[in-house]
């Protein structure tokens, strides 16, 4: 019996967190001369998969909570308040983001 879209898509999202983080783990053994097994690759894997359905499962609720069906930028920065560095890095992004917006907005604007 074939697997349910739902149950592929996540094997599909594991399967890429654990390609990341081997990358990851595999730079930094090299550069601190150790070694990593894979059962600490597939735990540390299992450990961000699970933070990250967690993350986005509260960024739904903050969204559900304000009224909307959509996901905002606002979910994600309210989601990040307690850590004020992320805060910080996440807001430029978003304002560097919405000035790319305008700028391109402005230029077809005026190629009319």
């Amino acid at each position: 019996m074939p697997a349910a879209p739902d149950s592929e898509l996540r094997q599909r999202l594991k399967s890429a967190i654990w390609y990341t983080v081997g990358k990851i783990v595999d730079e930094e053994c090299l550069q601190l001369s150790a070694n990593a097994t894979p059962q600490y690759i597939a735990a540390l894997t299992e450990l961000v998969y699970t933070q990250a359905v967690t993350l986005a499962k509260d960024i739904e609720s903050f969204a559900h909570h304000a009224g909307r069906k959509v996901v905002s930028t606002d979910d994600v920065l309210m989601m990040c308040r307690r850590n004020d560095g992320l805060k910080e890095v996440l807001e430029e992004f978003v304002e560097d983001l919405e000035s790319k917006k305008r700028e391109q907005k402005n230029a077809s604007k005026a190629l009319r």
